[in-house]
């Protein structure tokens, strides 16, 4: 069966009755959210007035409790890292952004540590693999770290010790009441 298409008349194909209509509809957002923020700013309405957008860094954005943020390298009782050097993470990750160096580790219960571990956050796309593929959960995401621009590339290359320094949650802020805002300390 061969279904005929109307053809697009003149207007249709210059697009102007959709153009009109995506303005009314970005135009009916702002200003509704224009008078929102007047509301709130003028008159301090409380928080039932909402809007989408958020004033950082006045206001922070609550996010989950497992959220992914920067990575960390857990370690022992007696301060060595957790790693055993298996490679796991540097395999499953698909960015190709962990390297690992193994090497003999002075404990002849423990086969191998990294000599070195870094990971390359320009490149890391959060996924959360190398967490899950790690056996002996060495490595985890929960800093609580989430601004991580620089202004060279150099500045996103994290090696063991600076792995091994973030530690959980490091990086809460001062935050307005009720708000679990995190920031660099």
């Amino acid at each position: 069966m061969i279904v005929k298409r109307p053809e697009p008349t003149l207007l249709d194909q210059l697009y102007l009755k959709e153009t009109v209509r995506g303005l009314c509809l970005t135009s009916g957002h702002f200003f509704r959210n224009l008078w929102a923020h007047i509301l709130k700013y003028f008159f301090r309405l409380s928080p039932e007035t909402e809007t989408v957008t958020i004033q950082y860094p006045e206001e922070r954005r609550i996010y989950p409790s497992r959220y992914r943020t920067r990575h960390r390298l857990v370690t022992r009782a007696d301060g060595s890292p957790r790693c055993v050097a298996c490679m796991m993470c540097e395999t499953i990750c698909p960015a190709q952004c962990i390297y690992i160096v193994a090497a003999e580790h002075p404990d002849p219960y423990i086969e191998k540590c990294p000599a070195q571990f870094d990971i390359d956050m320009g490149k890391c796309v959060f996924c959360g693999f190398c967490v899950e593929a790690c056996p002996e959960d060495a490595i985890r995401m929960d800093t609580g770290i989430l601004d991580l621009a620089s202004y060279s590339r150099g500045e996103m290359y994290f090696t063991k010790d600076q792995l091994l320094a973030a530690g959980p949650g490091t990086h809460i802020d001062a935050a307005p009441p009720g708000c679990d805002a995190r920031k660099t300390s």
